[in-house]
């Protein structure tokens, strides 16, 4: 098996805080994402929104005196890797905790793994399957495919269109997206008049779509991430359909704007407010959380995406938890992630529970449009 792996060690020399038994131990921090390969515009920021607050945390003193040791495996995408990776950091590197799992299916895998081993686990995948049922050990901070599914039927209810095209990849959050969107469609009212699907790394969707075209749609739905979508709307304009299109939140980064170029224009879809932080009111208890983060990793790496928030979020309410807890203690750190309340994040603002291990509502999502090349609130 080719090791992907390698280990950043953030702590600083400043940091060494020395004791009668010398160092102070760190609490160390695992992590695997997909930093190459298909998801790789996801697991990029991430590593980085990793990187960038251990480093800032451990600057600050660390947590209860002790720096962060971030730990970091790249699964490329690959399932199998993902498990084989974080077998690794329990069994061998000792982390107290984990954050990781870019897509739902690297996040899936793992699940019997964390639980087994009782380590807290912050997933940072869509799947709604990753938190339902509740697992003790799991929890996550993206938004749910389900949400998704909800805030995109109630945009198309809005717009009075009901009869819609179903087009989806072949990915785990892509077949995940498909499963929730089929379920939640008749409370709406919504009617599905075509499902097509496509594999992720497929360069050409003309066929599905000229099938689609042939249907009586209203609007076409597109689940999925990685570049297949921006294919999708790309090959959309060239049929001529000039149909609404909705994108998942899977694509919500200019990454997928600079991809799909001009034919991008109008998409719509559900995303985090960070992608549009400067467009929220003055009085949204998001903004300057989404300001400082947004001025922060922009200053280092670029433009910011709500991946990388993803990460933020989930390694600020493991710390949060850790200074509740008042040590690494896995037990008592996983009773503390479980309990967070009123944490305002990237995402949203976060309220955990025994029942709930994300802690989001449907408000955490805005409709976003395609304008002029940027993202915009439509609502």
């Amino acid at each position: 098996m080719k090791d992907y792996g390698w280990k950043i060690i953030l702590a600083a020399a400043l940091l060494a805080i020395t004791s009668l038994a010398g160092a102070v131990e760190p609490i160390r921090i695992g992590s695997f994402l997909s930093v190459t390969g298909p998801a790789s515009f996801l697991g990029d920021p991430e590593l980085r929104t990793l990187q960038m607050v251990v480093k800032d945390i451990n600057a600050k003193g660390g947590v209860k005196g002790r720096p962060l040791e971030l730990i970091h495996y790249d699964t490329g995408g690959n399932a199998r890797e993902a498990l084989s990776f974080v077998k690794r950091l329990i069994q061998n590197d000792k982390v107290d905790l984990i954050i990781g799992g870019t897509t739902s299916g690297d996040s899936l895998a793992v699940i019997p793994e964390v639980e087994k081993a009782g380590i807290p686990f912050i997933s940072l995948a869509g799947a709604v399957d990753i938190i339902e049922p509740v697992k003790k050990w799991v929890f996550k901070v993206a938004h749910t495919d389900r949400m998704a599914a909800a805030k995109i039927f109630e945009d198309l209810r809005k717009r009075g269109l009901t009869k819609v095209a179903l087009i989806t990849g072949d990915g785990g959050f892509d077949k995940s997206g498909r499963e929730q969107l089929l379920k939640l469609a008749p409370e709406y009212g919504i009617t599905f008049v075509a499902d097509e699907s496509y594999g992720n790394k497929d360069t050409d969707m003309t066929p599905q779509l000229t099938k689609i075209r042939s249907s009586d749609a209203e609007a076409i739905i597109n689940f999925g991430f990685g570049q297949a979508p921006a294919i999708v709307t790309k090959n959309m304009k060239q049929l001529g359909i000039n149909l609404p299109l909705y994108q998942s939140h899977g694509v919500a980064s200019q990454t997928f704007i600079d991809l799909a170029g001009a034919a991008a224009e109008g998409v719509r879809l559900p995303a985090a407010a960070l992608v549009v932080a400067e467009q929220l009111p003055s009085s949204d208890l998001q903004k300057p959380v989404l300001l400082a983060y947004k001025k922060q990793y922009e200053a280092q790496y670029g433009p910011v995406s709500t991946f990388g928030g993803h990460a933020y979020d989930g390694l600020m309410i493991a710390v949060a938890a850790m200074e509740r807890a008042g040590d690494a203690d896995k037990a008592k750190v996983r009773t503390e992630i479980e309990k967070t309340q009123g944490f305002i994040g990237t995402a949203g603002v976060f309220n955990m529970n025994p029942t709930d291990h994300m802690g989001l509502n449907l408000d955490a999502f805005k409709m976003v449009e395609v304008r002029n090349g940027a993202w915009k609130i439509v609502e």
